[in-house]
């Protein structure tokens, strides 16, 4: 349960109450005693004897909304009829849809959409294959690839279970770039036989945007992709991750004055992500950089069978620092997390310089919760869109494909 209530855990109360000029400020007053944010009564009937109202509230989770109900019910002639999860309404049936862009009104529409003049759109392709690009969907649209090992912070729940997750991805691209994407979810784990489906339908698409792999299988499914495909593929979990933490950690880093190449970063997480993140952080001129796993820093000492993680030890912690990631907090002024929720406490943040910039970024929980960072931190970002600063892939992957 977050920390404040959020739009993400909103629900909406059907609740029948007796007739007066009070009953809605009485719903409103229960809600709000509970901690709810109140952001709708609407009127559904009244009558003589009472009135139906459906109440809109945001809440800090599942057991807090179980909470604001039994609030509402404890007002005197208050029924409670049905609450909704308005997340789940928004899912209800999926979020996306096909949607033709001609019209068939009539024979002569038919005839040129479909058979007979079809056939001849398709004998121009074969004859040129590269107006496939200029006379089919391929121009504008892109493949939302996963296996669900990876999904958001939630890991490895599989094809299905990650199909939301996707099917937002392509809402997003429609929506802040005008591409038009589509989810596929494989349900296998082989890089081989990945790497052959995607290869197999690309004729369709104009792009990959491979999501939510699992490390290290994703470094190869990309790089192999990419030697094997004429179309860009795009690991949105390594570079777009690595793009809006450079944006962002650059923009923070002028509102407390310091350079890139002056403060010491630490990183939580060294799969895809923390592995992008510290190249790109390293090409933009980064030197002090200790990056940390389940184990602590990573440093040269130790023995890693993974080359990407080895690649981590042998270009970062210039210092040889040894120790746990809190220890690594003490003295440092970035924290970038893309790991897991509650890695680090108030009492973490509290112990590095001033200036403290910490870019909590693990899906969908923090690594802390942001109003105990900004306790002690200059600037505090997350991933959620019901923060301020939001560091989220959407600010990349939309206007790159396009």
């Amino acid at each position: 349960m977050t920390v404040q209530t959020s739009p993400g855990h909103s629900i909406t109360a059907r609740v029948s109450a007796p007739a007066g000029f009070s009953a809605t400020a009485a719903l409103a007053a229960a809600a709000a005693s509970a901690g709810a944010d109140v952001t709708a009564l609407d009127m559904v009937e009244s009558g003589h004897e009472g009135v139906v109202v459906d109440l809109t509230a945001y809440t800090r989770g599942v057991s807090h909304a179980a909470e604001v109900v039994e609030a509402l019910k404890s007002v005197d002639g208050v029924e409670v009829a049905n609450v909704s999860d308005r997340t789940f309404l928004m899912h209800l049936g999926g979020k996306l849809s096909v949607q033709s862009k001609v019209e068939l009104r009539n024979r002569d529409e038919l005839s040129r959409a479909y058979t007979p003049g079809v056939a001849r759109v398709c004998l121009a392709i074969h004859e040129n294959p590269d107006d496939a690009r200029h006379l089919t969907i391929k121009r504008n649209t892109v493949a939302v690839v996963t296996d669900g090992t990876a999904v958001l912070g939630l890991g490895n729940i599989g094809p299905a279970a990650a199909l939301p997750v996707m099917e937002g991805k392509a809402a997003l691209f429609k929506r802040f770039a005008d591409v038009d994407a589509w989810p596929v979810c494989l349900d296998t784990t082989d890089t081989e036989l990945i790497i052959s489906i995607v290869k197999a339908m690309a004729p369709v698409y104009g792009g990959v945007n491979l999501e939510d792999i699992a490390a290290p299988r994703c470094f190869e499914i990309e790089r192999r992709l990419r030697e094997e495909l004429d179309i860009p593929v795009f690991h949105d979990d390594q570079h777009g991750t690595a793009i809006v933490v450079l944006a962002a950690l650059i923009n923070a880093l002028r509102v407390v004055g310091k350079e890139i190449s002056d403060v010491r970063i630490v990183v939580s997480g060294v799969g895809a992500a923390g592995h992008a993140i510290i190249q790109l952080l390293k090409a933009q001129g980064a030197r002090d950089i200790i990056a940390c796993d389940r184990n602590g820093a990573v440093d040269h000492d130790r023995e890693y069978t993974d080359e990407h993680r080895r690649w981590i030890a042998d270009n970062t912690n210039p210092s040889g620092f040894v120790g746990t990631l809190h220890d690594a907090l003490a003295g440092a002024d970035v924290f970038v997390g893309v790991s897991a929720p509650g890695v680090i406490e108030g009492k973490h943040v509290a112990t590095m310089n001033d200036g403290a910039i910490v870019l909590a970024l693990a899906n969908p929980d923090p690594e802390i919760d942001p109003l105990e960072a900004a306790e002690h931190a200059a600037v505090v970002a997350t991933g959620r869109s019901d923060f301020p600063n939001q560091i989220n892939n959407v600010l990349a992957f939309p206007g790159l494909f396009r």
